[in-house]
């Protein structure tokens, strides 16, 4: 792998694409829409309510403790991220970090599996949210079909607040604030003061007493699992050049984002598990919606109603947000030579509605995973995964460029001295380790019938789209080299 000293001026480098055509982004979000689209990527209620149910059946209990650990550790990752983004504000983001820090070669890697993580992401938000949005029309999907027909519908509401208008866009994710502070922080809340019945002892204990072999396993297990909760900050970084005062604005909106929602996530974690003992919670983990048979046992089934379609509110901004967040990839590789050029095209509106059509369309082809429960998990598990895998790559690129002069932070705005060395240490070790104990394989987590592939499916995805990767680039190589040369007229 080549590095390449970073120029100074790389903020203001626009590619040769962009340049030509005169098409730029426009700068249409300010510093609190950048935290509101981070805050509806991350999401508490997506994050927190797909994982509970799951945490519950295979730890037993106590997994509070791993959620905290994980929050910690990812707010490190942030700090690295905010680092470069502060240096750095260009449309996607880590892609295009190491695309400049690392090279070519390298950048071509990083994006197609920053591409292929955040597509799978979306196909799980679109997933699931379709599954929420069945059960607010008053329509249960029962079947595969059903519920890769109510994710479509899901996928086509995204998709309308992202090529409408920007306005809105950021009414949307606004509103999914919103939904959140009502569904997740207000409820948690009541839970809290009115409905407890543990000593808050319960939030660490019966570690090991789930599906998991031990204790030990069951702690490595909820690390893994808790991974899928603070996933998605990084999407700031990759609308920084849609951002007003990006170098200040887009370090702030990345470590907010997470701080926020981690906090809501670790408060609303402990009244849930406070308010309900194990057996309620493992029984509601057997159907689709683990979440709303609780609420309503508490609250009275008045509240049915009131709180799916509060939920719906905030997967959607959190669908929209995800699309909006893979389409700036996809626009900034296309931009770069590493896509069909048609996706770096702009509409009248300076967004770029191509990239986000192509998003969606293989979201939506991935949505036919759902047709099979061990593929959907599969998909699942590499959303996840993969993008530990880019958080892995971005903060080895950054450690590796700091230790060898390529990079030099003191240039950004954000200024961590001495601290940003041991800060891109613990994180690259972190990410390693959390991308290792994401893959690895645990029959006690998945179906009992769940076939080998599943068990193996972040390696093998992975490792077949690092292959596919690298073969297409050996022969365009080759290609290059053997093509014959042209030569000028004389």
């Amino acid at each position: 792998m080549s590095i390449k000293p970073c120029p100074e001026n790389f903020p203001e480098v626009i590619p040769s694409l962009a340049s030509e055509t005169g098409d730029k982004l426009h700068r249409s979000m300010s510093v609190w829409n950048s935290f509101t689209l981070g805050f509806a990527v991350v999401s508490p209620v997506v994050g927190l309510y797909a994982i509970i149910s799951v945490q519950t059946v295979v730890t037993g209990g106590g997994w509070f403790a791993a959620l905290v650990t994980c929050l910690a550790m990812q707010l490190l990752v942030a700090t690295v991220y905010a680092e470069l983004s502060s240096q750095f504000p260009i449309a996607g983001g880590a892609y295009k970090w190491t695309h400049q820090l690392a090279g070519a070669t390298a950048g071509q890697f990083a994006g197609v599996i920053y591409v292929s993580s955040t597509i799978a992401m979306l196909t799980t938000t679109a997933y699931t949210g379709g599954v929420w949005l069945s059960l607010f029309s008053g329509l249960p999907a029962e079947t595969g079909h059903a519920l890769v027909m109510w994710g479509a519908v899901f996928l086509l509401l995204c998709t309308l607040v992202n090529v409408v208008n920007v306005n809105i866009f950021k009414l949307v994710i606004t509103l999914g604030v919103y939904a959140e502070v009502v569904g997740s922080l207000g409820v948690a809340l009541l839970l809290f003061l009115f409905f407890r019945q543990h000593s808050f002892s319960e939030l660490f204990q019966h570690l090991g007493t789930g599906t998991a072999p031990g204790e030990t396993a069951a702690f490595l297990a909820a690390l893994a699992i808790a991974g899928w909760a603070f996933i998605g900050f990084d999407a700031c970084s990759t609308i920084a050049e849609e951002t007003n005062e990006p170098k200040r604005m887009v370090p702030r909106a990345v470590f907010l984002s997470l701080c926020v929602v981690g906090s809501v996530v670790l408060f609303n974690s402990a009244a849930l598990t406070l308010a309900f003992d194990r057996d309620t919670l493992q029984t509601a983990s057997n159907t689709s919606d683990p979440i709303t048979p609780v609420i309503v046992s508490s609250f009275g089934h008045w509240a049915e109603k009131p709180f799916l379609g509060i939920v719906m509110v905030a997967f959607l901004a959190c669908g929209a947000s995800v699309v909006k967040y893979t389409s700036r990839i996809v626009y900034s590789m296309a931009r770069e030579g590493n896509m069909p050029a048609v996706l770096s095209k702009l509409a009248p509106d300076k967004t770029p509605r191509k990239a986000v059509l192509f998003t969606v369309s293989l979201a939506g082809l991935g949505l036919l995973f759902g047709l099979n429960d061990g593929a959907v998990a599969t998909v699942i598990a590499f959303g996840t995964g993969g993008l530990y895998a880019m958080f892995s790559m971005t903060t080895g690129v950054g450690l590796y460029t700091r230790l060898t002069g390529r990079w030099n932070p003191a240039l950004g705005e954000l200024k961590l001295g001495g601290w940003g060395l041991a800060i891109n240490t613990v994180a690259f070790l972190w990410s390693v380790f959390e991308l290792i104990n994401i893959a690895w394989p645990r029959p006690y987590a998945v179906s009992p019938a769940a076939p080998w592939w599943q068990l193996w499916a972040v390696p093998l995805v992975l490792g077949g789209i690092v292959g596919v990767t690298a073969l297409y680039i050996l022969v365009n190589k080759i290609r290059k080299k053997t093509a014959p040369r042209k030569i000028a007229p004389q």
